[in-house]
């Protein structure tokens, strides 16, 4: 055999033997840094290949068109159910995840309507629905005082004076659960008398918003032009940074709503079909390791279900009331999914409530 050959047989056995160990997974955009990839490649001499969604109905669809390869994707929690239900997880090993004693059991018991005994999945990001604001304006507008309550954005009285500089998401089951909340019903509720006082809610407060806005809401509220926006933690933790690091002349805030919020929980779980399920404990071990599951926080503002991260992080994350959040002191719900009939329901109340009827 020439060197040649000779040469291209080992590189084609070498390339062979690393491509055994990857780990292949389906993750968030922005959910993991480049850094931390790095680590965890180097703690297990393996390589790390992502792709990514932008939504759990992605990620969903994507799996039950036959995708194959993937070792792990990333649920939130009604979505582990959804996974549960069509048999497409396995269950995972804690023998092999000594760092599980890590996780805040706060948030394990907020898993246990998706993940009976937390067999199948572990959290790793968690974030909250709530208000971002203006703090300098609302105290100009007189209304400060209401960004404790989901009155901020559906109390007619409380929107005259803020009318126009207000935006809330455009997601039919974010909103209808904070109506929900505000009236003092169960955020998950499919009572269909329920889901009509909130709808009306919604109604009546629509006038007074300036948008729907799921995608440019962190630069509204970073330059003032608007004042309350409805959104996810994470978004208002970037908004109240780059505010800021822009040395904006006002104090953007975000706080929890005392009716209620919804909390979501994504979680780190392994395929049924999995190729390499024993790299996939690895890397759930590594990011319940305190360091490595600070970084999140650190990183995106987001709450942490890794109780050992806390010593890691920054002075302003630690200051940060809802990144140091309890999950069993706060009124949290995590979303659930709804069956085919609420959801038909709740799209034809959505269509009506989006053309003004």
């Amino acid at each position: 055999m020439n060197k040649l050959a000779l040469s291209a047989l080992m590189t084609l056995a070498w390339g062979s033997a690393s491509a055994a160990d990857v780990l292949h997974i389906y993750n968030w955009n922005n959910a993991l840094s480049a850094d931390t990839a790095k680590r965890f490649e180097q703690s297990c001499n393996c390589k790390l290949v992502q792709d990514y969604y932008g939504d759990n109905e992605e990620m969903l669809a994507k799996l039950a068109a036959g995708a194959k390869g993937y070792d792990m994707v990333f649920p939130t929690a009604f979505a582990v159910n959804t996974l549960l239900k069509q048999g497409k997880l396995q269950p995972l090993d804690k023998s092999k995840l000594p760092n599980w004693k890590n996780l805040n059991s706060g948030y394990l018991a907020l898993n246990q309507p998706f993940d009976p005994g937390n067999r199948y999945a572990a959290p790793t990001v968690v974030s909250l629905t709530l208000l971002g604001y203006n703090a300098t304006q609302l105290k100009k507008a007189g209304v400060a005082d209401k960004a404790n309550s989901w009155a901020l954005v559906f109390d007619p009285a409380v929107l005259a004076k803020i009318k126009g500089k207000v935006t809330v998401l455009d997601s039919q089951r974010e909103l209808m659960a904070a109506a929900l909340m505000y009236l003092g019903k169960d955020a998950n509720s499919t009572n269909p008398a329920d889901w009509k006082a909130a709808a009306e809610v919604i109604r009546q407060a629509k006038p007074y918003w300036a948008a729907f806005n799921n995608q440019s809401y962190i630069k509204e509220l970073t330059v003032g032009n608007i004042w309350v926006a409805l959104g996810y933690s994470n978004d208002l933790f970037q908004a109240q940074q780059d505010a800021k690091n822009a040395k904006r002349p006002f104090e953007l805030a975000y706080q929890p709503q005392k009716e209620g919020n919804v909390l979501a929980i994504d979680n780190m779980t392994i395929l049924k079909d999995a190729p390499r399920p024993d790299l996939a404990h690895k890397f759930i071990n590594f990011m319940l390791d305190g360091k490595n599951a600070s970084e999140i926080s650190n990183q995106i503002g987001a709450t942490n279900p890794v109780k050992a991260a806390e010593a890691f992080f920054k002075p302003q994350i630690k200051a940060n009331r809802v990144i140091m959040l309890e999950p069993a002191k706060g009124k949290y719900v995590a979303l659930k999914d709804l069956d085919v009939k609420s959801r038909r329901e709740l799209n034809r109340l959505w269509s009506q409530i989006k053309i003004g009827r």
